[in-house]
């Protein structure tokens, strides 16, 4: 009942939003997601980086150069995923604005 009565008082109130600012939620959205995919697509680099310095440095021990060789292929699948998210992402924001 008091619900009710609330609801209508409401309703029969009318505001003008207009004037109101509104932000541009769709340029901040891209300009975050594209620092945080900057940062994972870093990250990848450098550990591919980094499971080069291990795959040479392994020094034809098989063991040391399968595990240099795993982390160079993970790197390299995170950096496409990564890739291929920031693509969508971009194709979603720039479709709504």
């Amino acid at each position: 009942m008091v619900m009710g009565i609330i609801m209508r008082q409401l309703q029969s109130t009318i505001l003008d939003y207009s004037k109101l600012p509104r932000p541009d939620t769709s340029n901040t959205i891209a300009h975050v997601l594209a620092i945080v995919f900057g940062i994972t697509a870093g990250i990848a680099v450098l550990m591919v980086v980094i499971g080069g310095f291990r795959y040479i440095t392994a020094h034809g021990d098989p063991g040391a150069t399968a595990q240099a060789r795993q982390s160079i292929i993970y790197a390299v699948v995170g950096l496409i995923i990564t890739m291929a998210a920031y693509a969508i992402v971009s194709f979603v924001v720039r479709g709504v604005a």
